[in-house]
């Protein structure tokens, strides 16, 4: 793995500027962004997506952050970080993924720096996380994934947050105003939260009695995280899963249980886009069609 660094725009002063916590400490103002995906199911054809030729090259390539709405998925993302004050992005990205690096050789944010760094192999999220190691330089730091456009306000609370943390998003509201559908929102990892506020599990693709025994409020994981430098330790010390990945969600179970980190868990009844397949791309059109993006 290998970093490397795309634009050092001189940040502009707003609300979300870093402060210290109430500890003395500086607010964390790091973020990763996780752009490594081989884009799979964005590969698939679907005659009934309606993509123009730009779209389409993009998503035959597999490129999910780069398909353009007006400007590549990307600029969106990290335009929403600068909103919430985050003030550096890490691309987790793979070697084949010099178009990425080119783009933003071309068009170097204003409001955030962008670097990168290489997961050489697709061997799952942790070793995607892993990755950025170098790049967080034992600070906390966000970690979201590059296909999903998140709320700024829980990208902004994650940063004020004076621990580990994730947000997590009502079902029902990802369903009502995001683009994802309830039959797709029943595969996603939901969030079992004790009472006060932390997190006691992840269930990756729950069955009907998992649910159940939720309760009428499901919370939905969408892998919007804050970490601590423990983190990377957890990442090392968890096995591939039944595909043959290094899950993220098993290097947070093996934080909570083997080094008593403690998660907190937020909540928002928010949506947050997702553009996994060609199918996603009309209805995150007209999402973003008001939105600004200011790298």
């Amino acid at each position: 793995m290998s970093a490397g660094r795309a634009g050092t725009g001189a940040p502009q002063s707003d609300p979300g500027a870093p402060v210290p916590d109430s500890t003395g400490a500086p607010v964390p103002a790091k973020a990763v962004v996780l752009a490594r995906g081989l884009g799979v199911r964005m590969q698939q054809p679907d005659a009934s997506a309606t993509l123009d030729r730009h779209q389409a090259r993009a998503a035959d390539a597999g490129m999910k952050g780069m398909i353009p709405f007006g400007r590549p998925f990307l600029d969106y993302v990290l335009s929403a970080l600068a909103d919430a004050g985050y003030r550096q992005a890490c691309l987790v990205i793979g070697p084949e993924h010099e178009a990425i690096r080119e783009y933003y050789a071309r068009h170097r944010p204003t409001r955030i720096e962008v670097s990168f760094a290489i997961q050489d192999r697709a061997l799952g999220t942790a070793d995607a996380v892993a990755a950025a190691e170098r790049f967080a330089a034992g600070e906390r730091f966000l970690v979201i994934n590059a296909d999903n456009y998140y709320p700024v306000e829980a990208c902004r609370a994650l940063r004020t947050l004076e621990s580990a943390g994730l947000a997590s998003f009502a079902a029902d509201a990802l369903v009502r105003d995001g683009n994802i559908g309830a039959d797709r929102v029943r595969h996603f990892a939901v969030v079992r939260i004790d009472a006060a506020g932390d997190l006691l599990d992840i269930i990756e693709k729950p069955d009907e009695a998992a649910l159940a025994a939720l309760g009428p409020d499901i919370w939905i994981s969408m892998n919007c995280w804050t970490f601590a430098a423990s983190i990377f330790r957890a990442c090392a010390n968890i096995r591939p899963s039944p595909r043959g990945e290094l899950e993220l969600t098993d290097a947070v179970r093996y934080a909570l249980t083997s080094l008593g980190e403690r998660f907190r868990v937020l909540t928002f009844r928010l949506p947050v886009l997702d553009v996994s397949t060609r199918a996603d791309v009309a209805a995150v059109a007209r999402r973003l069609a008001g939105i600004e993006a200011r790298p």
